[in-house]
């Protein structure tokens, strides 16, 4: 199997397809990277940027670059020694359009005489055979709106095909409609009604059952060519916690693919372990994410930012208790609200319990995790079914009765069960706790958890020594198409930890004059404006939408208040039209900018030289500023890119400023040591510093390259400084792949070492190969 040594992310589509990945793929190599890294590939829903609403999984899609961009682009990357890595999509399909997606149009046509009535997800018996489809608007009177039309049946732009001779000509289209194999509900149905698995609560995205062998070998067929081909060299696989059987799911694809790299999108919660039967070199990498952010995240700041969280809150429960407590409120919500309808299935899979819903959904609020594979992680079960059942002694009964039908891996309800309280996990925590809790933003990122607050150097070791033992092939990454910040606009946000107490006041002043009487929620709203400043009025005015939406406590998707996004949109008027409004903040930026690119630099370093193979998501080698989808999947400039990487290689030592230069500076110097030299990579040894300042640094020894970052640097300005802070290095000499500067080993002071950046990366100075300094 072959594996990489990194992977920088490309999002492919029409705007930038598979030709202009070929077109920036000698820059990508320059910059240092091994592999590319590409977002999906097969037909999508018209229009779709992200590519994970696939409707046709039998070729690439045509606006994409199509085959031909493929093998180009493999033919371009072979020449550079460049690898491909992919993403897939096998939990959902995109069914819009249904005339867009073969499968379900057949489906809709034949109901459950469609060869696809196997593939896709549906309880046939919860609507009297029929398929539910939420699009109908409210009032008594939409299906007055319906119309037959080019041998279709339509509502407004929504067209859906015809059952083989259910529409006489001159029919009522309402008649018609009633001889259909679906029927068209009230969009607000979806909740408790919907009969068929989705993507989350996303109704245009419906479940497939990959582990129906035929399904997957024709949902694959196109993959598998891919790597049988040579195309392709590894898969990313979306959302394995959707399918029936993950494990049996990965076991198909290596023996599909003859061993293939494989990584999965899993989110990990606390010390939880990937399943050891899984055929998968790891994960996507938000595991190692938690990690970095959290080593540079001061712990002296949490009794401050908790009881400001608490009084934002309007109670004087601590921040500790206040976080789990609305994880299992929201979860609940979730719960009896988006995915009623997903609850309710699973309670009629177990009629011998009555009222088995209320069960089963305070078993979903108490998970720990986004779920079990059992018997692996069935102790997490056993864990919500001990906390359901305190909370509401009422269900014990119920819930014992439960827990022996949820731990049998062949029971249907069990199986359902796995695949269900991940979606409540996501929707109630990610989509939901993530913009109601506010203590420190930064920590609010999808695979981490926004209950831990820091970690402590010796923490930090431990889990990368963990990961090096275990799984030293697993992605680690800062920034990706789904993360909620990007990771630069994390970094100046964490800065706040060290000086809460000044954050508190100008988080006063600009609530005072700008207020929207939603205190958890303008705190996040303001560190975002914080942390990706300069920001266009456009992306912010996008972002306040969406996460106060998302936040539900002042207005929702579902029922905008009018009143409040009124003044939310006003607010991020003023930001730009308030002389004092903008002064404050602009001021603050100030304050905290060159703390917040100390530790941008920081993380990066940790990421690209700590184990696991670091993916670059593209453009966050220089400041990564984005805030959530869409935000993070706008183009890239590359020219700029180019040039500044020219330029380094020609000598340029840039400053730590607006470019952004000396992160592509560390991050080219990093994945070129990486990929050129993966010998130097091939332990972790954590490097102890000594001295006044020695909390302020984070080092590690993989071989022959050191790390060496910078943490708390507004703490450290305010001590003094470096001082009588050094390392103790191995007696050869070191050169600083950065700066080119050179170190006798042994006692290293570090006001020598980070002169120039709050960051090192030292090599032995026997190294004799320069192309990891552009030479």
């Amino acid at each position: 199997m072959k594996l990489p040594l990194s992977t920088y992310r490309l999002q492919i589509r029409e705007s930038f397809d598979l030709n202009d990945a070929g077109e920036v793929t000698d820059y990508v190599t320059s910059l240092g990277a091994d592999w590319l890294y590409l977002s999906p590939l097969l037909v999508a829903e018209p229009g779709s940027d992200h590519g994970y609403d696939v409707i046709d999984h039998s070729r690439i899609d045509p606006v994409r670059g199509g085959a031909d961009g493929l093998a180009t682009l493999a033919s371009v990357a072979r020449s550079a020694g460049r690898g491909i890595l992919v993403d897939i999509v096998p939990n959902h399909m995109g069914v819009a359009t249904p005339s867009a997606n073969g499968w379900w149009q057949d489906l809709l046509t034949h109901g459950q005489g469609s060869r696809y009535a196997e593939a896709f997800d549906v309880d046939w018996d919860a609507a009297n055979g029929k398929i539910r489809i939420p699009v109908l608007g409210d009032g008594d009177t939409e299906l007055d709106a319906l119309e037959i039309t080019n041998g279709q049946l339509r509502y407004y732009d929504n067209a859906f095909p015809l059952a083989p001779g259910s529409a006489d000509d001159g029919a009522d289209p309402r008649v018609v409609h009633g001889r259909q194999n679906y029927e068209l509900v009230n969009w607000r149905r979806a909740d408790a009604d919907l009969n068929y698995r989705r993507f989350f609560a996303v109704n245009s995205l419906a479940g497939i059952r990959v582990e129906v062998p035929w399904v997957f070998a024709e949902s694959h067929a196109e993959i598998v060519r891919w790597v049988r081909e040579g195309l392709v060299d590894g898969l990313r696989v979306d959302h394995p916690d959707g399918l029936a059987d993950p494990g049996g799911y990965l076991d198909a694809l290596q023996a599909a693919t003859g061993g293939t790299y494989v990584l999965v999108e899993k989110i990990l919660e606390g010390d939880e372990q990937l399943p050891p039967s899984w055929a998968t070199a790891g994960t996507t990498g938000y595991d190692a994410l938690g990690d970095i952010d959290r080593v540079l995240v001061d712990p002296a700041g949490k009794t401050a930012l908790d009881a400001l969280e608490s009084r934002l809150q309007g109670t004087t429960v601590e921040a500790d208790a206040i976080w789990p407590e609305l994880i299992f409120e929201n979860k609940r919500r979730i719960a009896d609200g988006i995915l009623r309808s997903e609850v309710l299935r699973l309670a009629r899979l177990v009629p011998e319990v009555p009222g088995a819903a209320d069960a089963l959904a305070e078993l979903l609020a108490a998970f720990p995790v986004y779920r079990s594979y059992v018997p692996f992680g069935e102790e997490h079960l056993r864990h919500a079914a001990r906390i359901a059942a305190a909370r509401r002694p009422e269900l014990a009964d119920r819930i014992d009765a439960l827990l022996p039908v949820l731990a049998d891996r062949q029971h249907p309800a069990a199986v359902r069960f796995q695949q269900t309280s991940g979606m409540v996990m996501a929707k109630g925590v990610e989509d939901t706790a993530f913009y109601r809790f506010s203590r420190l933003t930064s920590l609010n990122e999808v695979g981490a958890e926004p209950g831990e607050f820091s970690i402590s150097v010796d923490d930090f070791h431990s889990r990368q020594q963990h990961r090096q033992a275990v799984l030293p092939a697993s992605m680690t990454t800062l920034s990706t198409h789904d993360t909620k910040r990007g990771e630069d606009v994390r970094a100046r946000i964490s800065v706040l930890a060290e000086i809460p107490a000044e954050w508190e006041t100008v988080l006063g002043q600009l609530r005072e004059i700008a207020p929207l009487d939603d205190g958890p929620f303008e705190k996040l709203l303001w560190e975002a404006v914080l942390g990706a400043w300069p920001i266009s009025r456009e992306r912010l005015d996008a972002y306040a939408e969406k996460a106060s939406r998302e936040a539900g406590t002042s207005t929702t998707w579902t029922n905008p208040d009018a009143a409040f996004e009124a003044r939310m949109h006003d607010l991020v008027a003023a930001i730009f039209e308030d002389e004092r409004l903008n002064g404050i903040l602009t001021t603050f930026v100030a304050r905290v900018e060159q703390a917040g690119w100390s530790n941008s630099l920081g993380a990066k370093l940790l990421q690209l030289t700590a184990p696991g193979v670091p993916d670059v998501y593209q453009g966050s080698e220089l400041w990564e500023t984005s805030l959530v989808d869409p935000d993070n999947r706008r183009q890239v400039d590359f020219g700029i890119r180019r040039e500044y990487l020219a330029r380094v290689d020609r000598g340029w030592l840039p400053e730590v400023d607006e470019t952004g230069a000396a992160k592509l500076l560390v991050t080219s110097r990093a994945l070129r040591l990486r990929r050129d030299k993966p010998e130097w990579f091939s332990r972790y040894l954590p490097v102890p510093a000594y001295g006044s300042a020695a909390d302020h640094v984070v080092a590690f020894d993989r071989g022959n390259a050191v790390t060496v970052a910078t943490r708390l640097p507004l703490g450290l300005e305010a001590a003094g400084g470096w001082a009588d802070t050094t390392l103790e290095l191995a007696g050869h000499r070191w050169l600083d792949a950065l700066t080119g500067e050179r170190y006798a080993g042994g006692t290293v002071r570090l006001a020598d070492l980070l002169r120039q950046y709050p960051v090192a990366l030292l090599v032995t100075d026997d190294f004799d190969d320069h192309r990891a300094m552009g030479n």
